[in-house]
């Protein structure tokens, strides 16, 4: 697989990103979008992760610095579009008899080289906004829970954050993930 983009989808992704970055500036306050673009510019190959976040709907925007880094999350109102239906992990995905889904949160991650969000990284991007009124999203869940079989997923509803858990080997139309890319 490719994993560089053409100079048109290049400039396609990061005119993208600076129109959200503009229409958004709640989420990042204080940081300029030069210094963001010059950012990205040093790290090409971490474009194309970027470019998949958008591609499957996440609509990735910079959340914050963290040691000089950008730190960028899904923020589509909802759970992105090309990420539901898939179990937690591939554990989870073998342990079903029948009707699999296609894959993974964990599979689909890696191979856009991003990470899940975490519960406390879920809490901070819900304090940027209201995501996730309609759908949830799988989170990173901790080894003494995952180990016994089960995967943690949040979402909004009443005003409020929830995480919830479930099966590992679970999947809904509604439920996807969420990712966060450090650049």
């Amino acid at each position: 697989m490719n994993k560089e983009l053409s100079p048109k989808q290049r400039a396609e992704l990061l005119a993208a990103l600076k129109a959200r970055f503009d229409a958004n500036r709640g989420r990042h306050a204080g940081l300029v979008w030069a210094k963001v673009q010059a950012r990205l510019e040093a790290k090409p190959d971490q474009l194309w992760s970027l470019a998949e976040m958008e591609r499957t709907g996440g609509e990735p925007d910079v959340v914050g610095v963290k040691s000089g880094e950008c730190v960028f999350f899904d923020c589509s109102p909802e759970t992105p579009q090309g990420r539901t239906s898939v179990c937690y992990d591939r554990e989870g995905l073998e342990s079903r008899k029948e009707h699999k889904p296609k894959s993974t949160a964990m599979d689909v991650a890696s191979a856009m080289g991003i990470e899940l969000l975490t519960e406390e990284q879920y809490f901070a991007l819900q304090k940027l906004g209201e995501f996730d009124t309609k759908s949830s999203s799988w989170i990173a869940t901790p080894p003494n829970i995952r180990e016994p079989g089960g995967a943690l997923y949040c979402e909004r509803r009443y005003g409020r954050v929830f995480v919830g858990h479930n099966g590992a080997q679970s999947y809904y139309a509604v439920r996807g993930f969420r990712g966060s890319l450090t650049i």
